[in-house]
């Protein structure tokens, strides 16, 4: 992805925030120079902040996703069963716009419509070694109800409904008839280690640097604050 791009992604997605009623904390406004002068190490450490991903495909508008990290716990907490044990997630996905099957290792995360289209799952489970398993019916709870799918079956949540998936749930998803805003509340969060693809590809984007950016993202880290 060009990062002019990425900066127009940026501004269009906090529009759409905006325009249901979801303001991001201050550091979002932060500018690259102001992120260096502070090294914020709490934000750092947790990865918090503006997430927006191709899946290295270089196809944002069929495969991609729009991400902003709100809070994030560690894996050492998680691993301690005490301290911050939970994550939180913006996330906007445009219709038709592919987020593609994966599952996590160790994750649980709830996905809530927060409003625009329907928010479409393609949903399997795993098999014994990790696969998908093409023929097992997918049972997950929705809100406290319980509901069953054949394997591959597609879940479709209305605004305000929201769906748990625990680790092992192969899961794929898509905005439907509009853009959907999109929640996610889950255990600790590594978008570095914990996510399988169905397909080889990557979680983050190559970025090619033909402007400057407006706001970095959680994978600029590593690179631009030292």
């Amino acid at each position: 992805m060009k990062r002019s791009q990425i900066n127009e992604i940026i501004h269009q997605a906090d529009v759409f925030m905006k325009s249901f009623g979801f303001l991001l904390p201050p550091f979002a406004r932060w500018s690259p120079e102001k992120m260096k002068q502070i090294q914020p190490k709490g934000i750092i450490d947790a990865r918090l902040g503006w997430d927006i991903t191709d899946y290295g495909v270089g196809k944002f508008d069929e495969m991609g996703l729009f991400l902003f990290t709100l809070r994030n716990g560690s894996a050492q907490d998680l691993k301690n069963g005490t301290g911050m044990l939970y994550a939180e997630k913006i996330m906007i996905s445009r219709q038709n716009q592919l987020s593609p099957l994966h599952r996590h290792i160790t994750k649980t995360e709830d996905i809530i419509n927060r409003g625009g289209g329907t928010l479409v799952l393609e949903l399997f489970m795993s098999d014994k070694e990790g696969g998908i398993d093409k023929d097992r019916q997918v049972r997950v709870p929705c809100d406290g109800e319980m509901r069953s799918l054949s394997a591959g079956g597609l879940l479709k949540l209305e605004p305000g409904e929201s769906v748990t998936l625990v680790p092992g749930v192969w899961h794929a998803f898509w905005a439907e008839n509009s853009d959907v805003l999109i929640g996610e509340v889950s255990t600790v969060n590594d978008d570095l280690n914990d996510n399988i693809f169905a397909r080889p590809i990557g979680r983050f984007s190559n970025i090619e640097e033909d402007t400057k950016p407006s706001h970095l993202l959680v994978s600029d880290y590593h690179q631009w604050l030292k």
